[in-house]
């Protein structure tokens, strides 16, 4: 195949404790899916299906990072959260199966500018210029469910500067793994490549440059992020 440009390097991800690298397709995020974030967030966290927004895979960092602030925002936040691996074909599959779908699972950072996706939700356009930006979808090595097992609970937590701003367990998101892979592939085929990051507990807030972010998850490998000048 001849190409006008030379393409890019694949996104990937490396999977711990192998040589293998996980390619990575699409990335889709569900949004408010743990009931005390979508209070703070000023919504009532009532169990309607799910919703989703995406990233770009090029969106993709890998922890630990320094990144540099991104632009065109004064009110840059964190979002710490649980991150699957699909690891087969998944289409219009049923609750019971759907952790057979899964590869692994990461900790990852889905970071926002905030003051953009506000702006775009109060007059109902999309949360694009809010989520979707350059690395914005922090990520650690991915650890393989047949190391994990299923993850369904757990503590995950983030800390800012060494003060902890988020903390929470898994069992408390809305949408459990298995259900968000079983109502996501109600609208896609989903495939190897694909992530999903399942939401973000509460404590959500704003960084500034030079602030260092340190997130774990149960079983998972630490997430590390330094916020780098303005461009």
């Amino acid at each position: 195949m001849k190409y006008v440009f030379n393409p890019e390097a694949i996104p990937s991800v490396p999977v711990k404790g192998t040589d293998a690298s996980y390619a990575v397709s699409r990335i889709f995020c569900v949004g408010r899916n743990y009931a005390a974030h979508a209070r703070e967030m000023g919504f009532d966290p009532d169990r309607e299906p799910p919703f989703y927004f995406t990233k770009p895979a090029n969106a993709i960092v890998l922890s630990p990072a320094t990144t540099a602030y991104a632009l065109g925002t004064n009110n840059l936040h964190y979002e710490m959260e649980l991150v699957i691996a699909i690891g087969k074909p998944a289409f219009r599959v049923a609750v019971e199966d759907a952790e057979d779908c899964v590869y692994g699972y990461a900790s990852g950072l889905d970071m926002t500018r905030r003051d953009l996706q506000i702006a775009s939700r109060e007059i109902g356009r999309p949360w694009d210029f809010g989520k979707a930006f350059e690395e914005s979808a922090v990520i650690t090595e991915i650890i393989p469910k047949s190391v994990t097992g299923p993850l369904n609970n757990g503590k995950i937590e983030l800390t800012v500067n060494g003060q902890v701003k988020q903390t929470s367990d898994l069992n408390a998101m809305i949408w459990s793994v298995a259900e968000i892979i079983s109502n996501l592939s109600q609208y896609y085929h989903l495939k190897e490549g694909d992530l999903i990051y399942t939401g973000t507990p509460e404590g959500v807030g704003k960084v500034d440059v030079g602030d260092h972010l340190v997130g774990t998850i149960d079983q998972l490998p630490t997430l590390e992020l330094t916020i780098g000048p303005k461009q």
